[in-house]
């Protein structure tokens, strides 16, 4: 297998990759865009699939893989240019571009390849793929899903036991969770060490994912529901209104009490893992449990020192606890909102028969699981078979991840109303947040602006 370097745009993050095996015909090449994965062995998986596939085909597969946060901006690029690839995978397309594209007619129905396969797909994933084409007039799936993530809880025990708690001492119900954290472990940890801990870490920057996601949860938890499933907004109900109040309420009631770092703000994605590193807050929420798998790829890593993987491996097996949330405020159990992370063929590509068969080896179980697996619990699966693999009883934290999803999950708000991807990506969320906590705003005037912004986009 060869690798060589393909010329990136300056300051872009981004990594190419052309990987080839045996002989192959020119017609016989296929273009792949993929997302760089987070750890060695999420990407060493994907090599060796397209290995296997060249050697069983004869395909050569040229693969270039972007950084995230610079995926979106080179496929849009490759749409208006003309230039797209055959087939391609984001972590972000699901939340951001997904559902437009499918809207303006620019994605490939890929109901031949899934629906065989429909019924190894968990169902709430697979729905995320099922997208309406304003062009064809139609919902079909015109994306496919390869993995998803969920809201985990995630807090230091050690942190926890020296302010003078125990794990049992965690309340279960609502309100008095969030209090537990603000109330109690934030002061006697400070008294207890001397330093400025602060008990939570909630994302409130408006360039962080994030922050939309956490509070959507939140949203959730008081059973607001923001469309119907034929997307027609549901916001003008004066109980929606009042739930959207009391989630907003919540959520930034923990930087009004001082209880969340000042900076928090202005976080992006990152910044609530690197607090928690840091040991500047004891507990956060996050979606995928990547806090945790950073100590597990820190233990396996053979280029740090014997010391620094130890400490990987103790964070990670004795002193880090993955969680799933408390019950509701209504005293029913905590349904999970999962993000399911789907690749498109566009409709432009111009080698779309050989994209779909390059699209189901990918989907066979003995190819996708390496893949998801090798994200070390980052991402759960899609496929039911998948998720019943021994990995996902491994450890605690993979358990937590298990037991969330098996719990049931719901979709955003995107999967029925695409014009949510415009709210997400402005993150009209994060923007009422800080109206509350930086402009002082009643909560309620910033849920009025709120409801007032998304009928504008998605009305």
């Amino acid at each position: 297998m060869r690798r060589v370097l393909a010329p990136v745009a300056a300051g872009a993050a981004a990594l190419a990759l052309v990987l080839s095996a045996g002989p192959a015909f020119a017609q016989d090449k296929l273009t792949v865009w993929w997302v760089k994965g987070f750890y060695k062995s999420e990407d060493e998986a994907l090599y060796a699939a397209i290995k296997k596939y060249e050697q069983k085909t004869g395909t050569k597969i040229e693969l270039s893989q972007y950084a995230v946060q610079d995926m979106n901006a080179k496929s849009v690029a490759a749409l208006d240019a003309g230039t797209v690839p055959d087939i391609a995978y984001s972590d972000t397309y699901d939340v951001q571009t997904a559902g437009k594209w499918a809207f303006d007619g620019k994605l490939e129905d890929l109901s031949d390849v899934l629906t065989p396969m429909k019924d190894r797909f968990e169902a709430v994933a697979l729905s995320t793929a099922n997208l309406y084409s304003d062009k064809a007039k139609k919902k079909a799936y015109y994306a496919f899903p390869i993995k998803q993530q969920t809201l985990h809880i995630q807090y230091w025990k050690d942190m926890l036991a020296t302010a003078g708690f125990k794990e049992t001492d965690i309340p279960g119900t609502w309100k008095e969770y969030w209090s537990f954290w603000c109330d109690k472990v934030q002061p006697a940890s400070r008294k207890a060490t001397g330093q400025r801990v602060f008990g939570t870490g909630f994302p409130m920057g408006v360039e962080s994912t994030d922050a939309f996601q956490s509070f959507l949860s939140w949203v959730d938890a008081y059973n607001v529901k923001l469309v119907d499933d034929n997307g027609k907004l549901l916001v003008d109900d004066p109980k929606v209104r009042q739930g959207l109040i009391s989630a907003l309420k919540d959520y930034t009631d923990v930087y009004v009490k001082g209880c969340t770092p000042p900076s928090s703000t202005t976080w992006k994605d990152p910044d609530n893992n690197v607090a928690f590193h840091n040991r500047t807050i004891v507990m956060t929420h996050n979606y995928t449990i990547s806090i945790a798998a950073k100590w597990l790829d820190d233990a396996n890593n053979e280029q740090l020192t014997a010391e620094q993987r130890a400490a990987g491996r103790k964070a990670y097996d004795e002193t880090i606890a993955t969680s799933g949330f408390p019950k509701k405020p209504d005293g029913s159990p905590m349904v999970y909102r999962t993000a399911v992370k789907v690749g498109v063929i566009f409709e432009a590509s111009k080698n779309k028969a050989k994209a779909k068969d390059f699209l189901k080896f990918m989907m066979e179980e003995e190819n996708l699981r390496p893949y998801v697996e090798g994200a070390l619990g980052r991402w759960f699966p899609v496929m039911l078979a998948s998720q019943a693999s021994p990995f996902w009883q491994a450890d605690q934290h993979r358990k937590a991840v298990y037991n969330q999803f098996k719990a049931g999950t719901t979709p955003f708000e995107f999967t029925k109303n695409y014009k949510f991807t415009i709210l997400n990506n402005e993150n009209a969320w994060a923007k009422a947040m800080n109206r509350i906590v930086n402009e002082k705003v009643p909560v309620d005037k910033a849920i009025d602006e709120l409801i007032a912004r998304i009928k504008e986009v998605a009305g």
